[in-house]
């Protein structure tokens, strides 16, 4: 059986540091203005004075409706909507922290509540995928956890004290079939079909060490029965993880993730069956071929999976949670969440559709009250007040494509040299190239104390968050970032990159 070490903490072997190759200096800059003004994309001004002017009404409205990923920089998302607020769960290893907002444009600055830690030595380890759901007037809190040895991961239920996703939880039980009562389990996941509860996970069984597993629960902290195995396709020979369930058109659509979560194949595939079958029977499962949600190389997203469900504010919409990584390297590390609307087919299957850009703009879900976020590109462009201005030398262009936003960025190695945003809005993140030839940078807010940020990541990664200020009475603002010429002892350079600026306002 194919054994696969899946600690979010483990990395993929780095790669050698390959500079971007991409024409340098002022020629490229005038080279890029000109080009703007013909195709009326860029502005006319040089970088090291770019500005854009405020938008339109009709613009500033229309950031007021939109968001961009990512929605947090955790692995393994869960989301629902209720009473008013998303709450999102990820896997952060020691700890089950969630994240709640009323708008999704404005979960990633939401403030974590850390809703479980534990003190037993034998569950408190590499925490990992929580999920939780309301029963009656309880929520019931799923998650798996280790005592550090991967191998002995296990599933764990916890339970509300008052009816709020938040908590404060108790611990409730351990989850175990009786004939899988002290195998490696992940990733539980439940499904609730004719008025009863059961237990589908990630564990050991005939035809993988990670298999899709189904098991009765006589409630929802107790299984009542013996797992069964299901052959789950999936495109590769060694993971079938995280299934998650919707009910609509008749039938029961169980979807999963295929394949090792490090690689950039990491894909979703699919089974359903009638409503009224026994879902304990495998061959009442339909199964549905070639993933249903997988890499998109043109948008610069790989490895896209470990998903849940979510309903719009208003129930109108039906949307994906999942996490995916801007590199196509082989690793654990740069996992973020997104989401994405979806839709469903003439045949009654959901259509997911393909993986959207990580900084694509997009609707709020029906219903969601506005988050008045808006972008500030590297080149000055924007989607609300504000820009950014350039001091000392800098490098421009779009040889980081797919990585970046709008394909294109900044990027110096001087010494002094700044970028300043100018903003109006609460807070203010910077998204940018990660990369094994960047340094230092020093960032300072309205001229404050300055804050040393490291952009150095041991593989290239695009419009990864490298910082978040603090939160900031509504006004304007100035984020600024100085080249420091330095680096740490694993790079192999002192370049900083600015890409996006995401402002909030709220």
């Amino acid at each position: 059986m194919a054994f696969r070490p899946r600690s979010p903490s483990r990395k993929g072997p780095p790669v050698p540091f390959a500079p971007r190759v991409r024409p340098r200096g002022r020629v490229l800059l005038l080279a890029a203005a000109l080009l703007g003004l013909v195709l009326g994309l860029l502005p006319a001004a040089p970088a090291a004075a770019a500005a854009s002017a405020p938008p339109s009404p009709g613009a500033a409205a229309a950031a007021a409706e939109t968001f961009r990923n990512p929605l947090n920089t955790g692995p393994d998302p869960f989301m629902t909507h209720w009473n008013g607020n998303y709450y999102l769960t990820t896997t952060q290893g020691g700890s089950i922290r969630m994240w709640r907002s009323p708008s999704l444009g404005t979960l990633a600055t939401a403030d974590p509540i850390t809703v479980w830690t534990d003190s037993d030595p034998s569950r408190n380890r590499n925490i990992w995928a929580p999920e939780f759901y309301r029963f009656g007037d309880r929520w019931y809190l799923y998650y798996t956890a280790d005592d550090g040895v991967d191998d002995h991961h296990r599933l764990y239920v916890l339970e509300s004290e008052r009816d709020d996703p938040a908590g404060p939880y108790r611990f409730k039980a351990k989850l175990a079939p009786p004939n899988h009562a002290d195998d490696f389990a992940i990733d539980a996941g439940i499904l609730q079909l004719g008025g009863r509860l059961y237990l589908a996970y990630s564990g050991i069984n005939r035809y993988q060490h990670n298999g899709i597993n189904i098991a009765p629960m006589s409630d929802p902290y107790t299984v009542s029965g013996d797992a069964v195995a299901f052959d789950a396709a999936g495109g590769c020979p060694e993971v079938r993880e995280g299934p998650e369930f919707l009910y609509r058109n008749g039938r029961v659509w169980m979807t999963y993730s295929t394949c090792d979560t490090g690689k950039p194949d990491y894909q979703v595939w699919m089974m359903s069956m009638p409503l009224g079958a026994d879902p304990l029977v495998p061959g009442n499962w339909r199964q549905h071929q070639g993933p249903v949600f997988s890499r998109a190389d043109d948008r610069g997203v790989f490895g896209p999976g470990h998903h849940a469900f979510f309903r719009s504010p208003d129930g109108t919409e039906d949307w994906i949670v999942y996490h995916a990584k801007t590199t196509s390297v082989n690793t654990y590390s740069n996992r973020t969440t997104r989401a994405q609307k979806f839709t469903w087919r003439a045949d009654g299957s959901p259509d997911f559709g393909r993986p959207l850009a990580m900084g694509a703009t997009q609707d709020l879900p029906s219903g969601d009250p506005g988050s008045g976020n808006y972008w500030i590109n590297d080149d000055g462009r924007s989607s609300g007040p504000g820009g950014v201005t350039y001091t000392g030398s800098w490098n421009s262009g779009t040889g980081c494509a797919t990585q970046c936003f709008w394909s294109d960025d900044h990027w110096s190695d001087r010494t002094g040299a700044t970028a300043t945003f100018s903003f109006t809005g609460t807070r203010i993140s910077l998204l940018s190239v990660k990369d094994t030839g960047n340094g230092y940078a020093a960032v300072s807010i309205d001229g404050g104390p300055e804050e040393r940020v490291d952009f150095h990541g041991p593989i290239r990664v695009g419009e990864a968050v490298q910082y978040t200020s603090p939160r900031l009475a509504h006004g304007s603002h100035t984020l600024r970032v100085r080249v420091m010429g330095q680096h740490n002892s694993q790079s192999t350079a002192s370049f900083v990159s600015i890409d996006r600026a995401e402002v909030y306002v709220n």
